[in-house]
């Protein structure tokens, strides 16, 4: 099939995409995906063209389309050209910016666009990306979302951005008013850190074996001291668990000295949050991750803290129905 004939195929089927009929939006979407599979760089062009050409297009009709191009990236990644992936890309950070929206689905649709181009052509996407995430400017959204997921991704082709993306969003932490933000801010430092885990832990296949962990641990002590002294006091619920999913992680990026000065306080905070919080699980795994961190340190705080650790966990667990468990929590800790 020749291009200009997918081309009017796939403009057939795009313009049924606002039927009235969800069936009938489905049936389009799949048919738009079948097409991808068969010529996926004439489909992409197609859809990407007619996004371009339909600018007043509702926004759940975009998403609907951008959600079929990213099925066709994720399977057909390593057969797209540069040139359509070019286009891809600028139409993708577009539509993701176009408004101020936060966490919309449209958004979201365009972000995952990004993410699937970004597992071949990391660089492309990067450039485009970045140019929409300046010093001393608070950058969209769906930008830190987006720089998030490409993280967690591709952590051999996305950590040796991180510097620079580090410092350049410390700053930008102070700026930050609105909870949602900070929301988003905190979920992005939580993937920054996992995917420079992820990259530290393989070491033996990544691109650069010289990267350490003292190359990111100025910064992150400079976002722990923004999230843990004065984020993580938030009376919003969602920042609180935001804050302390992302502290987890961040604590085994932390310099050994200041993860160490941090415990007496870090520990008992994160304790805290049990009894401000009926959904436990993201404290519990934040806290298991920072008691590996203490224990991968050989901190001396742990001891201190061992009776607070015992009754906040057996608690966790129901300690009063398990049997052995309530004699543990009357045992003399120096045993």
């Amino acid at each position: 099939m020749t291009r200009p004939y997918i081309k009017r195929l796939s403009f057939t089927l795009l313009d049924s995409i606002t039927d009235k009929d969800p069936m009938v939006q489905e049936q389009v979407c799949s048919a738009l995906c079948s097409l991808g599979d068969a010529q996926p760089d004439e489909t992409l062009h197609a859809c990407e063209e007619y996004l371009r050409q339909h600018d007043k297009l509702a926004h759940p009709y975009r998403t609907k389309i951008l959600r079929a191009m990213e099925t066709v990236l994720s399977s057909h990644i390593h057969d797209l050209d540069k040139d359509t992936a070019g286009a891809v890309i600028l139409l993708a950070t577009s539509e993701m910016t176009r408004t101020k929206e936060l966490d919309c689905d449209w958004q979201q649709a365009a972000g995952s666009v990004l993410v699937a181009v970004g597992k071949r052509f990391t660089n492309q996407v990067m450039e485009e990306v970045l140019s929409r995430f300046q010093p001393g400017m608070l950058p969209h959204s769906s930008v830190l979302h987006t720089l998030a997921n490409l993280s967690v991704s591709n952590a051999f082709d996305m950590v040796p951005f991180l510097p620079s993306i580090l410092s350049t969003m410390l700053p930008m932490l102070s700026m930050a008013k609105q909870d949602a933000l900070k929301v988003v801010f905190c979920g992005a430092l939580q993937h920054f850190s996992e995917s420079i885990l992820e990259y530290l832990a393989n070491l033996d296949q990544a691109p650069d074996p010289t990267v350490r962990k003292d190359t990111f641990g100025a910064d992150i002590f400079g976002a722990y001291d923004v999230l843990f002294h004065h984020w993580l006091q938030s009376r919003d619920a969602k920042l609180r668990l935001a804050v302390v999913a992302a502290l987890g992680p961040m604590s085994h990026l932390l310099p050994s000295e200041r993860l160490e000065e941090q415990l007496p306080k870090l520990l008992p905070a994160v304790l805290g949050l049990y009894k401000k919080h009926a959904e436990a699980f993201q404290i519990s795994k934040s806290l298991g991750q920072i008691l590996e961190a203490a224990v991968n340190v050989s901190s001396r705080t742990l001891e201190v803290q061992l009776d607070a650790l015992l009754v906040a966990l057996h608690a966790q667990v129901g300690w009063r129905g398990v049997p052995g468990v309530a004699d543990l929590v009357g045992m003399d800790s120096s045993k």
